[in-house]
């Protein structure tokens, strides 16, 4: 079974747009949906600011994210390159013992995407469904 590990991004944009295809992955019965409580918080006070009407939804769909409170400590070395702010994600979800880290920022995550680090697969939500059909 698969551990996704949803970036802030991802969830945000899951609750902004109640038709995104993004609410796909909610619908997989066959994967864990993972986050932490700063992706959950990041993806509330932007939703605040730009569609407070959202949250309910969001509330939601958060109900349905395993919450990884645990995180690494020791930084790998394709880890380096990620800014601050992003590098706390990818250390929750190798703690969480993700499978995939599923991110739409290619500004950060860029170099990464299609790479493992750890076991922590790092792609965007349409290359993750992509590869699930071809199984």
């Amino acid at each position: 079974m698969d551990r996704l590990f949803l970036d802030a991004c991802v969830v945000f944009s899951a609750a902004y747009n109640p038709s995104s295809p993004l609410r796909r992955l909610w619908k997989l019965d066959d994967a864990t949906l993972l986050a932490s409580d700063f992706v959950i918080e990041e993806a509330r006070r932007n939703l605040a600011v730009l569609r407070p009407e959202r949250l309910d939804d969001l509330g939601q769909l958060s109900r349905k994210l395993e919450v990884v409170v645990a995180t690494l400590t020791a930084i790998p070395p394709e880890g380096k390159r990620l800014p601050d702010k992003d590098l706390p994600v990818l250390l929750v979800a190798l703690a969480g013992r993700a499978t995939h880290l599923i991110t739409v920022d290619k500004r950060h995550f860029g170099p990464l995407f299609g790479k493992r680090v750890g076991q922590v697969l790092i792609v965007s939500p349409a290359e993750y469904l992509f590869r699930r059909l071809q199984r």
